[in-house]
């Protein structure tokens, strides 16, 4: 007779009545998880600079002046064909900004590996094992044969960010890919700044050495002129070499500017990152016509103009969940194992019906004692948001006083240039009346000595302050971070969309 109850023949299989309780408890922890961040909340620290530029000439500069949206593009700004074709093959060649941008691709890999452990992480195996047991290590004396097979899809062990330990981190290496990029973008300012800078010297030894060539070509011929003279007894021996004296001083300047003009070219193909080819000759250069008007604007514009400084924020903004991570490691950890499949003894009832198996297992943990080690973790964390805020606070300071640098330089610059130039056309009519004076016979030639070697220290010297001057206004757009065409607009876009969708996710 059979003894077993009865059971209903409606061809339904009643599921075990427990089976959904971890499905459904996993389901909650992970609305729950993410929900909750013990990082500090971030402010921005006050810039620990003046509210304008007070200048050295005793006038407030920037109370007035437009915003960033108005420092014209670097394509507009230097307005040279020759310097804006300079800068384009540096910013596609230079080698400093491609690791520049590699730093960049290697950051967001970082990002990605960071963020993906926000999610569980899913895996299909299979595996199948046959073994032979000995009698005399069996429970019944007799040797078996027997097998083991499975297919499942698994999830690995799977923390759920009950307290934003993840999130954080993940917002941490997202700050950090951020302040990069910004690091690439200053990278990239700091290219177009010195190839300019590094164009106008080239420029400026080109007129230096055309001034000094006119000067041995015409002291050259004024020495031929004193050898007949001498020879026919018209003038002295003392005269001759005086003349003399001159033509092997221009010769000598002449020659060290030469290789100036060597070495800089070369530094200026190092930075281009190829060799520029023969620069064509050029009029002279006029601060009126090789840049663009520019105006500072506030010192609080800096923070949206300069990379360096959103570079330095976003580090300050990664060190802040860098505590929210050290703060969850206080709190347990609860991490989520588990699998679904089929399994059987013999490999052909793998997939035959009643051979599913799976199995949960949540596991929690909480260090008891680590001899102070998630403490110190935490007390490092803070240390380290202190120094990002200290560093934060310095490259404020640091770029206020380049802007406020070049602001002054441009000023008195502009001033000496004036001067200079009055100084040059004093010499000028000086060196003019005292030949005069020496063809009449009313001075020593001493006194022409004098005077063409001034003048021709003027006039090397009015080259020089002028490409000081044009420095001066390079070194100004550099300190104001540039204008938006700066930027590659690609990679910078899409480091935007990217880093948007990211920060979108909980």
């Amino acid at each position: 007779m059979n003894d077993r109850p009865a059971v209903a023949t409606s061809g339904k299989r009643r599921p075990p009545p427990l089976r959904a309780r971890p499905i459904l408890a996993s389901t909650a922890l992970a609305l729950l998880a993410g929900c909750a961040s013990l990082a500090p909340e971030y402010e921005q620290p006050v810039a620990p600079v003046p509210q304008s530029y007070a200048s050295t000439v005793g006038a407030s500069v920037g109370a007035s002046t437009p915003g960033r949206e108005d420092l014209p593009p670097w394509r507009d700004y230097f307005t040279d064909p020759l310097l804006q074709r300079l800068i384009e093959t540096a910013l596609g060649n230079n080698r400093d900004l491609r690791v520049a941008a590699l730093r960049v691709e290697e950051a967001r890999a970082a990002f990605q590996i960071q963020r993906a452990d926000q999610f569980p992480g899913l895996g299909l195996g299979a595996q199948g094992a046959r073994a032979r047991v000995p009698g005399d290590l069996n429970y019944y004396g007799q040797s078996v044969v027997g097998g083991e097979y499975r297919a499942e899809v698994g999830l690995s062990s799977w923390e759920l960010d009950l307290w934003g330990r993840i999130r954080n981190l993940k917002d941490a290496a997202l700050q950090q890919w951020l302040a990069t990029d910004a690091g690439r973008q200053a990278v990239e300012l700091a290219l177009i700044v010195q190839v300019a800078d590094g164009y106008l010297g080239l420029r400026e030894l080109d007129e230096r050495v055309a001034i000094a060539r006119r000067t041995v070509d015409s002291r050259a011929e004024s020495y031929r002129i004193f050898q007949r003279r001498q020879e026919v007894g018209s003038t002295s021996r003392l005269d001759l070499t005086q003349v003399q004296t001159l033509l092997t001083q221009a010769q000598a300047l002449l020659a060290q500017l030469e290789r100036a003009r060597a070495s800089q070219y070369h530094a200026l193909a190092q930075l281009v990152g190829a060799d520029p080819g023969p620069l064509p000759a050029r009029a002279p250069f006029d601060e009126d016509t090789v840049l663009a008007a520019l105006q500072p604007g506030l010192p609080s514009d800096l923070l949206l103009r300069r990379p360096d400084l959103i570079a330095a924020e976003h580090r300050l903004r990664a060190a802040h969940a860098n505590i929210g991570a050290a703060r969850a490691a206080f709190f347990p950890r609860i991490a989520l194992t588990g699998s679904w499949g089929t399994a059987s003894a013999e490999l052909d009832g793998l997939f035959d019906s009643g051979s599913r198996a799976w199995t949960f297992l949540p596991t929690l943990s909480l260090p008891i004692f680590d001899a102070g080690r998630r403490r110190a973790n935490l007390e490092l964390s803070e240390v380290r948001r202190d120094i990002a805020v200290a560093q934060y606070e310095k490259s404020i300071q640091t770029a206020f006083r380049e802007v406020a640098d070049a602001l002054t330089a441009r000023h008195w610059l502009a001033e000496q240039l004036q001067v200079q130039t009055v100084a040059r056309q004093a010499l000028a009519e000086r060196a003019r009346l005292v030949q005069l004076r020496y063809d009449n016979g009313s001075a020593a030639y001493l006194e022409v000595l004098d005077a063409q070697r001034n003048l021709l220290d003027a006039e090397q010297q009015l080259v020089q302050v002028r490409r000081a001057l044009l420095s001066s206004q390079v070194a100004l757009y550099g300190a104001l971070g540039g204008g938006p065409g700066q930027r590659s607009g690609g990679a910078e876009a899409g480091l935007s969309t990217h880093s948007q969708r990211a920060s979108d996710i909980p």
